[in-house]
């Protein structure tokens, strides 16, 4: 069996392409949906925050954060940490620790699932937390994603509340809002 390195990169504007991030996305992104959720929503959703533009923007934006797992010089997966909590009242009660950070993305391609990648994902965005001097992360997980809970539950995230997450036009989901403290 060929041993691989897991490498994790702290993404900025010139490191990165914006179009590969958002390609990564488009492939990933329908993995945590649902199935009830139509295409189409699905698609609109990666239209409005998942292009190449959105990307660009992200990765200029002081209160972001993009890693991205690399292997043979391809993003094969990224995490996005936003500084700070959500507007939304659920959220605002649902994460008491501050100051925190949303781990707003965290996706990986299918054919690396399994193979340690997600848990290098982690490690790198919760040690950029730390370095940021975050007390908590706090992500929000369909309640219907079962494999994602588990992987957060493995790695110290607890549920702490609820919220609602626009998919499409007209799709409003409900997710669980979980947290972990960084030490």
């Amino acid at each position: 069996m060929e041993h691989v390195t897991r490498s994790v990169h702290l993404a900025t504007i010139d490191s990165v392409d914006p179009h590969e991030l958002a390609d990564v996305a488009a492939r990933t992104f329908p993995l945590a949906c649902p199935p009830s959720i139509e295409l189409q929503n699905v698609a609109s959703f990666i239209a409005t925050n998942l292009s190449a533009d959105r990307f660009a923007a992200y990765l200029t934006d002081p209160q972001r954060a993009i890693l991205t797992a690399q292997h043979d010089g391809r993003i094969v997966g990224y995490a996005m940490l936003v500084d700070g909590v959500e507007d939304d009242p659920d959220v605002a009660r649902a994460v008491e620790i501050r100051p925190a950070a949303e781990l707003s993305k965290m996706y990986v391609l299918p054919d690396y699932h399994g193979g340690g990648w997600s848990a290098t994902l982690m490690q790198g965005a919760l040690g950029t937390a730390a370095e940021w001097g975050i007390r908590c992360v706090w992500l929000g997980v369909n309640r219907e994603n079962q494999r994602a809970q588990r992987f957060y539950t493995k790695n110290g995230f607890r549920i702490t509340g609820t919220r609602t997450f626009q998919v499409g036009d007209d799709v409003r989901e409900h997710d669980y809002v979980m947290i972990r403290e960084v030490r």
